[in-house]
């Protein structure tokens, strides 16, 4: 028996070209599908750049309006003639302000949030702080510590009270048995 070794003869000899012009056809025909669909979202893409741009412009030009009209009443405000009117329109802002707060709201809130074993001593409105926000000045006591930090950390994690500073404390004394704590707490009611 000898080795057999396959010979072709013809000079152009049989391949199967035809399952991979067949994908490549359709792989061409995927890209210019996609390439369609990348150029109709450009296009789509610019038009709504160009509708934003214009919307900008035209906020934009209401914007130096009303700064314009912000300047010419400042500048009609800060005449010497005009400052007891500012004055007293500063003063009946503020007045309007701190009768907005209801004290009925705070309290409904402060129970919300104050451990059944916490006291609520004295409670005092200092004043606004720059956002509008309540400053609440509290006096509270308790027969324990934990109880009190465990009232901190419920203001501190209400989404109605912020930012809450312990002041000062006293311990429990011959007239009185409680822990007391001065605690500063911003409160963030809708004026």
């Amino acid at each position: 028996m000898g080795i057999q070794i396959p010979i072709n003869l013809a000079s152009e000899p049989f391949r199967r070209d035809r399952p991979m012009l067949v994908a490549s056809a359709a792989v061409g025909a995927l890209l210019i599908l996609l390439l369609g669909v990348q150029v109709s979202t450009i296009v789509t893409k610019r038009k709504d750049s160009v509708r934003i741009q214009h919307t900008i412009d035209r906020l934009n030009s209401q914007l130096q309006g009303i700064s314009r009209e912000q300047s010419k009443l400042n500048s009609t405000l800060s005449l010497p003639e005009n400052s007891e009117a500012l004055q007293y329109s500063v003063f009946l802002n503020e007045v309007i302000d701190r009768k907005a707060i209801s004290w009925t709201k705070i309290f409904a809130d402060l129970e919300k949030v104050m451990p059944y074993n916490v006291r609520l001593v004295s409670v005092r409105l200092p004043g606004l702080d720059s956002n509008n926000n309540v400053i609440l000045d509290m006096q509270v006591g308790a027969k324990e510590q934990p109880p009190v930090i465990e009232l901190v950390k419920h203001l501190e994690a209400s989404p109605l009270f912020g930012k809450t500073d312990v002041q000062s404390s006293a311990p429990p004394s011959q007239t009185d048995p409680f822990y007391r704590y001065h605690i500063t707490v911003t409160y963030a009611q809708k004026l």
